[in-house]
Protein backbone atom coordinates (compact mmCIF):
# COMPACT_ATOMS: atom_id res chain seq x y z
CA UNK A 1 0.00 0.00 0.00
CA UNK A 2 1.03 3.65 -0.62
CA UNK A 3 1.90 6.50 1.68
CA UNK A 4 -0.32 9.70 0.15
CA UNK A 5 0.35 12.99 2.08
CA UNK A 6 -1.95 15.21 2.98
CA UNK A 7 -2.68 18.84 4.51
CA UNK A 8 -5.33 19.89 6.67
CA UNK A 9 -7.18 23.14 5.23
CA UNK A 10 -8.47 23.86 9.08
CA UNK A 11 -4.98 23.57 11.16
CA UNK A 12 -2.41 23.38 8.68
CA UNK A 13 -1.53 19.84 9.73
CA UNK A 14 0.45 18.22 7.44
CA UNK A 15 0.69 14.53 7.84
CA UNK A 16 1.07 10.72 5.97
CA UNK A 17 -1.89 8.02 5.42
CA UNK A 18 -1.40 4.49 4.34
CA UNK A 19 -3.96 3.51 2.66
CA UNK A 20 -4.65 1.52 -0.08
CA UNK A 21 -5.31 3.10 -3.78
CA UNK A 22 -9.22 2.32 -3.80
CA UNK A 23 -9.57 4.44 -0.92
CA UNK A 24 -7.65 7.77 -1.95
CA UNK A 25 -10.92 9.39 -3.24
CA UNK A 26 -12.21 8.72 -0.01
CA UNK A 27 -12.67 12.05 2.57
CA UNK A 28 -9.27 11.33 4.70
CA UNK A 29 -9.56 12.38 8.62
CA UNK A 30 -7.03 14.86 9.77
CA UNK A 31 -5.58 13.23 13.31
CA UNK A 32 -4.90 16.67 15.06
CA UNK A 33 -8.21 17.70 14.39
CA UNK A 34 -10.87 15.48 13.25
CA UNK A 35 -11.68 17.21 9.77
CA UNK A 36 -12.82 16.00 6.81
CA UNK A 37 -11.35 18.97 5.12
CA UNK A 38 -7.99 17.91 3.74
CA UNK A 39 -6.03 18.31 0.36
CA UNK A 40 -3.83 15.68 -1.09
CA UNK A 41 -0.31 16.85 -1.98
CA UNK A 42 2.02 16.10 -4.12
CA UNK A 43 4.47 13.53 -3.26
CA UNK A 44 7.53 12.24 -4.39
CA UNK A 45 8.42 9.19 -5.90
CA UNK A 46 10.25 6.45 -3.62
CA UNK A 47 12.07 3.52 -5.02
CA UNK A 48 13.17 0.70 -2.81
CA UNK A 49 16.71 -0.78 -2.66
CA UNK A 50 19.98 0.34 -1.59
CA UNK A 51 23.10 2.80 -3.33
CA UNK A 52 24.95 -0.13 -3.56
CA UNK A 53 22.54 -2.70 -5.79
CA UNK A 54 22.36 0.79 -7.64
CA UNK A 55 26.00 1.29 -8.34
CA UNK A 56 26.90 -2.90 -8.71
CA UNK A 57 23.52 -2.50 -11.67
CA UNK A 58 25.22 0.25 -13.64
CA UNK A 59 29.14 -1.10 -13.28
CA UNK A 60 29.56 -3.71 -15.97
Amino acid sequence: MPIFEYRCNDCTNEFEVLQRVSKVEAPTKCPRCGTQDTTKRFSAFAAVGTQKESFSDNAT
